[in-house]
């Protein structure tokens, strides 16, 4: 699931938006993972989105955050 379905009908400045989606973009490919609309996907953009609301704005910060999470809950040799 793309994380832009996600945040379309959000109320943050197009700013962070742009900031998210940079954020899921990397995380994907930092996991080797395709664009999709499945569980995992899900999760990662998910996962993007409620580091995002904590406070934290660079998206390389919220990729790695949203990266040790996945392998928190996944296992590290689950993907890359």
């Amino acid at each position: 699931m793309s994380i832009k379905k996600l945040l379309q009908n959000s109320p943050l400045y197009p700013e962070d938006i742009a900031c998210l989606v940079a954020a899921y973009e990397r995380t994907l490919r930092e996991l080797d993972l395709r664009e999709g609309d499945n569980a995992t996907t899900r999760t990662v953009a998910k996962k993007i989105i409620e580091i995002g609301q904590s406070g934290v704005r660079d998206p390389e910060q919220i990729s790695e955050l949203a990266i040790k999470a996945f392998r928190e809950l996944n296992g590290p040799g689950v993907v890359r």
